[in-house]
């Protein structure tokens, strides 16, 4: 059964295309903030607070050693997300091929 508070949360994080960068970048592996940021004409505060939004929706975990906080995605809100997409694919897939041979059967029928 799908959650949909953890879908709610991942699909608003990934609504913002940084994040979805930044998501993009921790599906390469692990990274700094610092490293994170570089891509981007953006502040350090900014990234960290992508960061944390990403991190409220469950998508990424931080860890922090001295001074230096690494990041690692979290690919189960992603899997849950792929999961209840698909299925509504599935669906509409369905309707959208029913409706498409409604339509040659009547036009068809014209003929």
């Amino acid at each position: 059964m799908v959650n949909y508070l953890t879908l709610d949360a991942a699909l608003s994080a990934l609504a913002d295309p940084t994040r979805r960068q930044i998501v993009e970048q921790l599906a390469q592996g692990e990274a700094t903030l610092s490293e994170l940021a570089a891509p981007h004409d953006m502040s350090m505060p900014a990234i960290m607070k992508h960061v944390g939004k990403l991190a409220d929706a469950g998508l990424v975990s931080r860890s922090k050693t001295g001074r230096v906080v690494t990041c690692r995605l979290n690919p189960e809100p992603l899997d849950e997300a792929s999961r209840w997409l698909n299925e509504h694919l599935e669906f509409w897939n369905t309707r959208l091929d029913a409706l498409g041979q409604y339509i040659e059967r009547k036009r068809e029928e014209k003929e």
